[in-house]
Formats: C-alpha cells, sequence, structure tokens
C-alpha cells in the first residue's frame, strides 16, 4: 500500500496530528509510516534517513511531531532536535532510540524534546507519547521511568556529557560511525589539527586516556549520544 493511500484515511485532514519521521532504517520507517497511516487521528506527511534531512524537511513542512531516531548522520539525533527548535519551534520531538539509558533521555529532552521512547516502546505507548506532546505535554516512556526509579543513571557521566560542546559531539557521533581524523575533517569543514584538538579536550572531560577506552565508553556508556 503507498504512503500516500494510508495518509488520505481521515475525512478531516485539517485536524489529523502531522507527523514526520526521520530514522535511517528503512524498514522502520515504513512499519511506522504504515502503522500510524492507518490511524484516522495521524497523517504521515514525510520521512527521511537522515539528520539534515531532518531538519530540512522540518523546516519546510512544520509537522505537528517528529519522531527521531538518536543515533543519525552526518549528526546526530540530539544535535538534529536543537536545530528544529530553531527552524520550527511550534514542532514537537520525539526521541526514538534503542538506548534504554536514563541520560540518553535528559541530553534529548536538554536540546528540546518534548518527548522519549525506546525501540522496545509498544505500538500503545507511541501513539500516547504522539497525543500527549502534540497536547504540549512532556512523556517519557514506562521503561525510562522504571530505570530513574531505580536510579540506575550514572551522574557522574552525565555531569561529564554535560560539559561537551556542540561540535565535540558531532565528532564523537563521528568516531561512533568509524570515521578517522581526516574523514571528520573533511565532514565538518574542520582542519585534521582542529579534530585532533576536539579529540583531546573529549578524553580530558569524559577522563579517558586513549581512542580505545573513548570507543569503549560509547558502547557501554548511559551518556553518550
Amino acid at each position: 500500500m503507498r504512503t500516500m493511500d494510508i495518509v488520505n484515511a481521515s475525512e478531516n485532514p485539517s485536524e489529523m496530528i502531522s507527523i514526520l519521521i526521520a530514522d535511517d532504517h528503512k524498514l522502520i520507517r515504513e512499519t511506522w509510516t504504515y502503522i500510524l497511516g492507518r490511524d484516522a487521528r495521524f497523517q504521515v506527511v514525510g520521512s527521511c534517513s537522515n539528520s539534515e534531512e531532518a531538519v530540512r524537511m522540518t523546516g519546510e513542512k512544520h509537522p505537528n511531531v517528529v519522531l527521531m531516531d538518536i543515533n543519525m548522520a552526518p549528526f546526530s539525533g540530539i544535535e538534529a532536535t536543537r536545530q528544529i527548535r530553531e527552524v520550527s519551534p511550534e514542532t514537537r520531538i520525539i526521541g526514538v532510540t534503542m538506548h534504554s539509558q536514563p541520560a540518553y533521555a535528559k541530553k534529548m529532552l536538554q536540546f528540546g524534546a518534548s518527548g522519549y521512547v525506546t525501540k522496545n516502546s509498544s505500538r500503545e505507548e507511541m501513539v500516547t507519547a504522539i497525543l500527549e506532546v502534540s497536547k504540549g505535554n512532556k512523556f517519557v516512556c514506562d521503561e525510562i521511568k522504571e530505570l530513574l526509579s531505580e536510579g540506575t543513571d550514572d551522574s557522574d557521566s552525565v555531569s561529564a556529557i554535560n560539559t561537551l560542546t556542540e561540535r565535540e559531539m558531532d565528532v564523537i557521533n563521528l568516531i561512533r560511525q568509524g570515521s578517522s581524523s581526516k574523514d571528520i575533517s573533511a565532514k565538518l569543514e574542520i582542519s585534521i589539527k582542529t579534530v585532533e584538538v576536539h579529540r583531546h579536550n573529549i578524553l580530558k572531560k569524559l577522563k579517558l586516556k586513549n581512542a580505545a577506552s573513548l570507543i569503549h565508553f560509547m558502547n557501554n556508556s548511559a551518556s553518550l549520544i
């Protein structure tokens, strides 16, 4: 079934909640387009596979809600959230990720998201999240709430992450994707020397010794994007 066929399911499109889906996995984009398109309360107005396009499409379409995957390229979904809040302040953003650590949610909300759900969340919980944030409310899925109540967050790591600049987070995101300093230099349009300075500052702020420990921290820490 084509997306347009699904989108036109409602007889009152002006009353529908418009949604943009940003995720780097095609199957996830198509699945949520299909699921949400079958609900007369929603209208999926577009989908995209990278963060740059998510910002551009939001600025053009001004959807009510953006479902934003955190692990995006060329910059993170967290940075995309910050940029979307600038180009379309009325748009509500829900962070969607495989990461169930509370620090990810805190960082996403800090950068302007209104909601946060993990990919373990049910369809019903996602629908509730969309309805709540479209009303101007905040929404955090039950999985994260339970972890927060158990006190599983690492406050020291969160404090360290909060000292990182936006550019340093861009560098971290590219390192996480396997980019070399030369690749990062080209993608961010900065010198290799500047990239190395950022890498040094990141290690210093996170109190890590080398690139290997940084990669380990990124893979296991609750706080990194």
